[in-house]
């Protein structure tokens, strides 16, 4: 009998030591998948490999070494993360913001806010951020914001004393505004990815995209003050008026898209097709700005950009899939919840970690992968998801004026025909002043949550 006990006891023991190595082997495996996911990933983006190639190639490199699901995952799982009804609203509200560009639209925004702002100091540059507000609340691209606006304003600054790399830079920044004030893309991206309502996410941008058209302006009055610039006459109430008149269904562009969607009237995909239609209308029939012969390039131009837009987001869900089936946000929430005990100190590791990535990755890439990881730890600590998600939003919308792969850097310079390090060197000072902002926005949860029901 005891030595039945004993031999019991023995074979128990032999398969708790088998079960922790096989355990163990497990880890180590898994251990090597992720940092193969990563590490591949970080060193094709180091050797110049576009984001769409550089997230399929890790993601499927993974699998097949891994061997940890069929490689047939890999297009279903591409199709099945562009299958969503939200996404819709992307090429919709890329074509819009390319169609009011040709159609007159931004110029006429342009001209109304010359009349509001441009006779006080520092005048051409807030002309230039309060425009880029305005057409953020149409087109929802800081690309196209930044290019739309640019083309008529940073030579206008150049004409009237500013110098070319501090334009472009004040442009590039302005331009951030697209993804930060709703409609906008990547608060569309985070909602899907965060599985938020999109409403409540395009409510959660209002007040901070607010806050960074105050401190952009207060920075165009203050870097003004020591140039000698010449100065634009002041606009008289019937200037005004009359560009207002001008520019009012420009105006109404965005009462129509956005009022639509918080009065319950449409879904933001179909707001997009009626900003397209509207577009039309205004540019084509009212304004009579936008040819015929316009219409196919302007049409092949947002299928291109829709089409890379879209390829990252296939591939970053693939990329995302294979995170999850690793159990990386496991992973890094056990260690950052044992590791970490303020929520504050948590927020800040996040801004900084996000600011580093949003310098190398497109704002799309960066929300769909890093909303997985992150999201459930902001959670844990107590975050909303939705104001989470304002923070991500505004962090990255400096990666977009800041090098090395900052689009509105290059479409900026592009337009003033100056260099990537002179303008990499003026956009300083406006990366101080978002990273102010993202802090209030940070700690102060109001901001972003003051609209969005509980």
């Amino acid at each position: 009998m005891v030595v039945r006990l004993h031999a019991g006891r023995g074979c128990a023991d032999l398969f708790e030591r088998h079960r922790h190595h096989r355990a163990g082997l497990c880890r180590r495996k898994e251990s090597g998948m992720i940092s193969l996911l990563f590490g591949l990933l970080l060193l094709l983006l180091i050797v110049g490999v576009p984001v769409t190639f550089a997230l399929g190639l890790a993601a499927t490199v993974t699998i097949w070494q891994g061997d940890i699901m069929p490689l047939l995952i890999v297009p279903q799982e591409m199709i099945r993360s562009i299958n969503s009804f939200p996404l819709l609203a992307i090429p919709f509200f890329i074509l819009a913001g390319n169609l009011m560009q040709a159609g007159g639209i931004s110029r006429r925004l342009v001209d109304f806010s010359k009349t509001l702002v441009g006779s006080t100091t520092g005048g051409l540059a807030m002309v230039a951020i309060v425009t880029s507000a305005f057409f953020a609340a149409i087109s929802g691209s800081g690309a196209a914001t930044t290019a739309a606006v640019g083309a008529i304003l940073i030579p206008a600054m150049v004409a009237h004393g500013y110098s070319a790399s501090y334009a472009a830079a004040n442009q590039a920044a302005a331009g951030a505004l697209g993804i930060i004030i709703p409609p906008s893309i990547p608060l569309i991206l985070y909602a899907i990815s965060a599985n938020q309502s999109v409403g409540d996410m395009f409510l959660a941008g209002l007040l901070p995209g607010f806050v960074v058209v105050i401190s952009l302006l207060i920075y165009a009055w203050i870097h003004a003050r020591n140039l000698q610039t010449l100065p634009e006459e002041p606009a008289s109430a019937a200037k005004i008026l009359k560009a207002g008149r001008s520019a009012i269904l420009a105006l109404l562009m965005p009462t129509l898209i956005l009022g639509g969607i918080y009065g319950g009237i449409v879904t933001p995909t179909e707001a997009a097709v009626v900003a397209v239609v509207y577009s039309v209308v205004v540019g084509g029939l009212i304004y009579r700005e936008l040819p015929l012969r316009q219409i196919p390039a302007i049409l092949r131009d947002s299928a291109v950009t829709s089409a890379v837009i879209l390829s990252i987001i296939a591939t970053a869900g693939l990329y995302g899939r294979i995170i999850l089936s690793l159990q990386v946000p496991t992973v890094i929430s056990d260690f950052v919840v044992g590791a970490i005990q303020s929520p504050w100190l948590f927020i800040i590791l996040v801004n900084i970690l996000l600011l580093f990535v949003g310098m190398f990755l497109e704002a799309a890439a960066a929300i769909l992968i890093f909303t997985p990881i992150l999201l459930p730890i902001a959670l844990t600590f107590g975050f909303h998801p939705v104001h989470f998600g304002a923070i991500m939003i505004v962090n990255l919308a400096m990666g977009m004026f800041t090098p090395p792969v900052g689009l509105n850097l290059f479409i900026a310079s592009h337009i003033a025909k100056t260099s990537i390090p002179r303008i990499s060197r003026a956009v300083v000072p406006f990366v101080v002043i978002l990273l102010i902002d993202l802090l209030i926005i940070s700690f102060i949860p109001w901001l972003s949550l003051v609209f969005v029901g509980p």
